[in-house]
């Protein structure tokens, strides 16, 4: 039985002055919203203010700029920070050794960015945040239950750990206490995201050229240092389990970027191509990543036990006197880059909640106190887990992202790129009585095939599934997850009415058609779905 689509729901065009779709909210943004049905706040941004106005509304394409290869700024620096740097130091302490570390660093980081390459593709075709793009698979209500809520604990996560070094990091540079140290890093941040979109793009093209003469002067440092021991490039014995594990952890830090890549590539002109912006993500992503997680792995064997903090500045001052200051400096205007990513993708996931339940105006205001609500989160899980017990914390951070994403990411991507290809109806997303129904049933039910798939293969310090143990304690939990979750969700997928949902894509003139057109079809009944008596599939 197939799904059921009201052909006849009205659609909007982005240059109309039409009324939002039919059972939207008049506080819902959307294509059709022109100055002043909802405030100049996500109209357009004000002339006289430095500060972003759009948040998870759609961007019209009057006001998409910019070129796709500023994106390669953003997703090198992006990874050039003392979190990052930690993964590799967090990475060694699963036993694998140094040489199979860096080898699975190298595997899982090609792995894990492939897919989050992908999104970032998805921001300027569509135009929106990307977890509101999640709203056409698991519904209006379903997408900020299932998906909105692991992502802001992703957020919240990722800023902890931002937290714990930055505190840290200050306090080796200024001598300051390390919570009074966050705070000021968090201030910094906060101000960059809350500027928004423009800016935290203008300040990670202002770092790429600094960042990278860092990383060279460390690099010397950390592969000069005589801490190392004179075989800690030899290969060693080759344990599969811990293997897998870093696998997992380096796979798991590049897809926790996926919930929230293409935002940053949003305001693209829509006529972007995939390809473009896949590789301009990609490869800056994967370069920076591998390189800044060696070194992690590289400087923290050197120095077994050390916290990472203490770990990269000593090896920065074996190089020369005063290095280790330069590198903690750099490091810290990296992590401010991360922060501000974290703390605007954060308030965009609070909002997008928010608005499930009821819809809101999202104003500077709301943006202001998100902002502040994910400071004042992260500080105080990160004063409870304290720098001594970072690299455990954070270990297990990537670990189970990883588990909650691998889902999400086949199912997104699936639906976009194979089934939908691309064609969504924008102003239905906004709408909570939309054609996407307020559950997504087809999201929801490949989802929970693909995390009960994955439990029997998981390996973590708490749990051990019995097909992992069968297997020698091996995770392939990331491969089960992402076959399994896609496949279920392509069959389950067999049912929606595609034809008619592009009826009302081409009605509504947003979107590129990319050559496909709806079926010949009889022209549509005019009557509303109530007058039917069906409801959109939910």
């Amino acid at each position: 039985m197939t799904a059921t689509i009201d052909p006849a729901l009205p659609a909007t065009h982005p240059t109309s002055t039409a009324t939002p779709t039919a059972g939207r909210s008049s506080s819902q943004p959307g294509p059709g919203d022109g100055p002043g049905q909802h405030g100049t706040d996500h109209a357009r941004h004000d002339a006289a203010s430095l500060v972003e106005t759009h948040s998870i509304d759609w961007i019209p394409d009057s006001e998409r700029t910019g070129r796709v290869r500023n994106l390669g700024s953003i997703w090198f620096v992006g990874n050039i920070n003392l979190t990052a740097m930690s993964t590799g130091t967090a990475a060694i302490l699963f036993g694998a050794g140094l040489f199979w570390t860096i080898v699975a660093t190298v595997l899982g980081s090609i792995f894990g960015t492939f897919f989050m390459a992908f999104h970032s593709a998805q921001g300027p075709q569509l135009g929106l945040p990307q977890l509101v793009q999640s709203r056409p698979q698991f519904g209006y209500l379903g997408a900020a239950v299932t998906v909105w809520i692991f992502a802001l604990i992703n957020y919240i996560a990722f800023n902890t750990s931002d937290a714990i070094l930055s505190g840290a990091a200050m306090h080796s540079v200024f001598g300051i206490d390390s919570s009074l140290g966050f705070v000021i890093a968090a201030a910094g941040a906060g101000a960059i995201a809350l500027l928004g979109y423009k800016w935290i793009h203008r300040f990670n093209k202002v770092l790429t050229v600094p960042l990278v003469l860092v990383m060279v002067l460390l690099t010397v440092a950390a592969f000069s240092n005589t801490g190392l021991a004179l075989d800690a490039f030899a290969p060693g014995p080759f344990e599969l389990g811990s293997f897998m594990t870093v696998f997992v952890i380096m796979a798991g830090f590049q897809l926790g970027w996926a919930p929230y890549v293409s935002d940053y590539s949003r305001y693209l002109p829509a006529s972007s191509s995939v390809r473009s912006t896949f590789w301009w993500t990609y490869l800056p992503s994967l370069i920076s990543g591998v390189w800044v997680f060696i070194l992690g792995a590289v400087m923290s064997a050197a120095m077994p036990g050390a916290d990472p903090i203490t770990a990269f500045r000593d090896a920065a001052d074996n190089l020369f006197p005063g290095c280790g200051l330069i590198v903690m400096i750099a490091l810290l205007l990296g992590a401010l880059s991360i922060m501000s990513l974290n703390q605007y993708g954060g308030s965009l996931t609070m909002i997008s909640i928010r608005d499930s339940f009821k819809p809101i105006v999202p104003t500077r205001r709301i943006r202001v106190v998100t902002i502040l609500a994910m400071s004042v989160i992260a500080w105080a899980i990160a004063t409870f887990v304290g720098v001594d017990r970072f690299d455990m914390f954070y270990g297990n951070t990537l670990i189970f992202l990883a588990y909650l994403f691998t889902p999400w990411t086949a199912i997104n991507l699936a639906d976009y790129f194979f089934v939908r290809k691309g064609l969504y109806v924008i102003g239905e997303i906004f709408n909570p009585r939309g054609i996407y129904g307020r559950w997504g049933w087809r999201g929801q039910t490949a989802y929970a095939i693909g995390i009960l798939a994955m439990i029997p293969f998981m390996v973590t310090d708490p749990f051990t599934g019995f097909g992992a143990e069968a297997l020698g304690g091996v995770d392939y939990s990331l491969f089960i997850g992402l076959a399994v979750s896609g496949i279920a969700y392509l069959l389950l997928a067999r049912t929606l009415d595609l034809t008619a949902e592009r009826r009302l894509v081409a009605a509504e003139g947003v979107l590129d058609m990319h050559g496909l057109t709806p079926a010949e079809t009889p022209a549509p009944d005019r009557s509303t779905a109530a007058d039917k008596g069906t409801e959109p599939d939910s």
